[in-house]
């Protein structure tokens, strides 16, 4: 592959990842701005509605049985808080992702660094709740992390003009 077809294939990737991140921040925003206006048991009639036919079919299905028990559990401060976390979260990855596609050059390097402590407090959650989405989020982080290090070389390149 020539080094003109690599050069399409990183941006490439880069765009489609920023993207997906980008899109993971408006559904947190989604869903934070949820959680602030739905009570705790609306969430509890509605996940018991949603996994119904699933416990019936299975009594032990560890999924059903996971979400009602978390939903149970769900207190307001509890709520409140998995809101404002969430609406934090996406609202910086939205900035970091808008100023990323347009090549702020600051945006690159605060990029990595959130994107890494986001990665560290996967990792900390996971010690937890053992939970393999956490891990398959954080490796999914670190090649956005890649991603944006290598964009970040070829962008202040072109900027600093041909050598």
């Amino acid at each position: 592959m020539n080094r003109a077809a690599r050069a399409r294939l990183r941006k490439l990737l880069f765009r489609v990842s920023v993207s997906l991140k980008g899109l993971d921040g408006g559904l947190e925003i989604v869903t934070g701005l949820a959680l602030l206006v739905v009570r705790p048991d609306f969430i509890l009639r509605a996940i018991a509605l949603l996994t119904q036919d699933e416990l019936r079919e299975d009594r032990r299905d560890l999924v059903a049985n996971y979400a009602l028990a978390w939903a149970s559990q769900l207190s307001v401060s509890t709520q409140h808080f998995a809101a404002y976390y969430l609406l934090s979260h996406g609202v910086i990855k939205l900035a970091l992702v808008g100023s990323l596609l347009k090549n702020k050059l600051w945006a690159f390097p605060a990029a990595i660094v959130v994107f890494a402590a986001f990665i560290l407090y996967q990792l900390y959650r996971f010690t937890f709740t053992h939970s393999p989405g956490l891990i398959a989020l954080s490796v999914f982080d670190a090649v956005v992390i890649w991603l944006i290090a290598l964009e970040y070389r070829a962008v202040r390149q072109a900027a600093a003009g041909p050598a």
